[in-house]
């Protein structure tokens, strides 16, 4: 078998028995995350360049304190977290939902867009083959960035492209993978200001999702009540500041950010248990907890 490829071209790729998901809520056994150790803060997008624009000053020390607590919360929810090797080169691969996505299968290797993250791929691409994880394929059309590979629920994804980050000619390549595994593949072209699709529409639990009205196409919406899919609403300004891009940890537990208040009182009060550590640092340079998190092993839903 190639290492670097398990993905049958014609379908029906078996499922991986050791690692994988088939959604975004069931249990999560195993998280793969990034260092803080080389990170600071670059116009990588609209969230990050508004902080640069403000001169807001970035805390070093408040960033790996930060990131030590988003461990600590996962420690203590009984998740195994693994780590990618720290490179000096990548400060932005502490956000490591994007250089890889996770399917039943095993991993999709991505493709970044912008030169300061290219090279993530190195590490990421050592990660699963030193720890025997099967790599589904790699993607080769165009740029792709995990956040915008969206399980909704198993055997459903939405895809999103804003031509910046992830490029309309490689969402076509992965939907063509799916559509062929037998999956309802659901593109959704968004706007450059919004980065990823999981920036707005990032699953809770089954049936239930945190999505951004304000920003969302009323035709995903729709799509997403269609399946009887009930909507967590977040504004548009909470939004902005990475408070909709959540992770679900499964049996009830959400991990937020501490200034994602209003979602998480609204959590609460469906009965989750949420872990909310103070996260500033890393949403102000563009990127939540969704997004400094991929998904190794989550219990099939």
């Amino acid at each position: 078998m190639n290492p670097l490829r398990c993905r049958n071209p014609e379908g029906n790729t078996p499922e991986s028995t050791d690692w994988g998901v088939n959604s975004e809520y069931g249990k999560l056994r195993d998280v793969l995350l990034g260092p803080a150790d080389n990170y600071h803060w670059l116009p990588t997008s609209s969230i990050s360049k508004a902080t640069l624009k403000r001169g807001d000053k970035f805390d070093k020390q408040l960033a790996m304190k930060q990131h030590r607590e988003m461990v600590d919360a996962y420690n203590d929810a009984g998740v195994n977290v693994h780590f990618l090797d720290p490179d000096e080169e990548l400060p932005y691969q502490v956000y490591a939902r994007d250089s890889s996505f996770m399917t039943p299968y095993g991993a999709v290797v991505t493709q970044m867009a912008q030169w300061w993250r290219r090279g993530e791929y190195g590490p990421v691409l050592r990660f699963y083959m030193e720890n025997d994880i099967p790599i589904y394929d790699m993607v080769t059309a165009g740029s792709f960035e995990g956040g915008d590979f969206d399980v909704i629920e198993p055997g459903t994804v939405l895809i999103g492209f804003c031509g910046e980050r992830t490029q309309e000619q490689s969402a076509e390549q992965v939907k063509r993978w799916f559509d062929k595994e037998g999956w309802e593949v659901k593109l959704a072209p968004i706007a450059e200001h919004y980065v990823h699709i999981d920036l707005m529409v990032c699953m809770l639990a089954e049936k239930l999702c945190a999505v951004c009205l304000d920003t969302t196409d009323p035709e995903i919406v729709s799509w997403l009540k269609a399946k009887n899919i009930e909507i967590v609403p977040v504004n548009y300004q909470d939004t902005m500041a990475l408070a909709c891009n959540v992770m679900a940890l499964g049996d009830d537990k959400i991990l937020a950010p501490a200034h994602a208040k209003d979602l998480v009182e609204k959590l609460k009060a469906q009965g989750f248990e949420v872990y909310d550590p103070a996260m500033d640092v890393f949403t102000r340079g563009g990127g939540g907890v969704h997004c400094m998190a991929q998904a190794l092993r989550r219990d099939r839903v």
